[in-house]
């Protein structure tokens, strides 16, 4: 039987998960999408083949709804879907810190929920979506929310318990490093360097030390300290750091990161 999936709210991310599914081998028959706005959504329709409905058809017609607006509009949505849900629906939370009993409560009693926190690189094929179950899902559910989101990079599964610390370091992760380029740049500027040559050599050795921390296999501590020879440039540079506190700073920053995604589930928007 042909598995139909929806994408509710289809926004940035959702976007990427639905070219991401096609390039996966989904046909775009299968695919079903809803907008706030009906430009977007025959948008949609033009560039990738998927077919356009409201919400209730949505929840109605497809076997997996992906819901992917934001997190403060997931009671309204819900509000809409929960007439047409059946109990057999599989539902995917995208949003941050919306725990899946918020969705048991408000669905037909047993419907599967899992909750996935993925982040900006789905846009590229790299993105970190981590993958929890709520209490009716079953192995065959998170399989299934694996498949999808593997369309669009790697997934972990992980207790929900663990949701909001992996959403502070890897749903929020991205915007971390964009940071530290930006710093990066403005360095390389000051430093007598053309803004766009200054871009390409953080970007570049950016690219390169995930590649390592990726394929070594080695701790950072050893890679680090592979490029930081004795009374050096790199340990020049690493001793102003920590003077800084830029370690405790970024301790700090993940914290609240975390916190802002428990209040996020408390309701406090």
């Amino acid at each position: 039987m042909t598995q139909k999936v929806a994408v509710l709210g289809t926004g940035k991310i959702g976007e990427a998960l639905l070219s991401g599914m096609i390039r996966g081998g989904w046909a775009p028959a299968d695919l079903l999408v809803t907008a706030r706005r009906a430009e977007r959504a025959e948008e949609l329709r033009t560039r990738y083949g998927v077919t356009p409905v409201t919400n209730a058809e949505a929840a109605k017609t497809a076997d997996t709804l992906i819901l992917t607006v934001k997190p403060q509009d997931m009671g309204t949505l819900l509000d809409e879907l929960a007439p047409h849900v059946p109990a057999d629906r599989l539902v995917i939370s995208g949003a941050a810190g919306i725990p899946t009993s918020f969705f048991e409560a408000r669905l037909a009693a047993g419907t599967p929920v899992v909750r996935v926190m993925t982040n900006t690189p789905a846009l590229v094929d790299e993105a970190m979506s981590v993958i929890s179950a709520g209490s009716h899902a079953t192995e065959a559910d998170l399989a299934h929310a694996e498949e999808i989101f593997g369309a669009v990079g790697k997934t972990l599964r992980v207790p929900e318990g663990q949701q909001d610390a992996c959403t502070a370091l890897s749903g929020s992760g991205p915007a971390y490093f964009f940071y530290l380029v930006e710093a990066m740049t403005d360095a390389g500027i000051l430093l007598g360097l053309p803004r766009d040559k200054a871009h390409d050599l953080i970007v570049q050795s950016a690219i390169g030390a995930a590649t390592m921390l990726r394929d070594s296999g080695e701790h950072p501590v050893k890679l680090r300290e592979n490029v930081t020879s004795p009374a050096g440039t790199t340990i020049n540079a690493i001793r102003e750091l920590e003077n800084h506190g830029v370690r405790a700073a970024l301790i700090a920053a993940l914290e609240a990161a975390r916190d802002r995604s428990r209040q996020l589930a408390s309701g406090n928007n």
